[in-house]
């Protein structure tokens, strides 16, 4: 019953990083796209409360159930698919660090410049191509991570 607990505290965990991960960068794009100033201002601060509020916490959940489920199971975190899974896993977090940062930095820069009314400025649609930039590769990163944990065959 353990098992089974974390594993569906894991799955629903991956479900809100993955789902969340898409639906701010959907909704994101479509506000920036729009030119509406006030909607990308309303945008941006719900994306950065998003992260806050659903992303980090499951950042957390994802290994700890990992790691717990594995002992549950008597698998080691060195098996060849586990090690692919915490590198991919990494690099989803190296992109996400900085991710966050520019969240908050287009949230700050969207507010004030609708504050001043002024139209956004250049640093804040340079800082948005980054922020896409490094959201493909943690994006790849959780394909490839869902993936393996799907079919690797340490359970077969």
């Amino acid at each position: 019953m353990i098992f089974l607990t974390l594993k569906l505290i894991h799955i629903f965990s991956a479900i809100i990083l993955f789902g969340l991960g898409l639906g701010t960068v959907f909704y994101k794009v479509m506000a920036d796209r729009s030119g509406n100033h006030a909607a990308i201002a309303a945008t941006s601060k719900h994306v950065v409360l998003a992260d806050w509020w659903f992303t980090t916490p499951t950042v957390i959940i994802q290994p700890l159930t990992g790691i717990m489920m594995a002992e549950q199971l008597g698998m080691s975190l060195t098996d060849g698919w586990m090690i692919q899974t915490i590198v991919l896993y990494l690099l989803t977090g190296i992109c996400w660090l900085p991710v966050v940062y520019i969240q908050i930095r287009t949230r700050d820069i969207a507010n004030e410049s609708l504050a001043e009314k002024k139209p956004l400025p250049d640093s804040y649609h340079y800082y948005s191509k980054i922020w896409m930039l490094l959201g493909m590769p943690a994006f790849f990163a959780m394909l490839g991570i869902t993936t393996m944990m799907v079919f690797h065959t340490s359970l077969f």
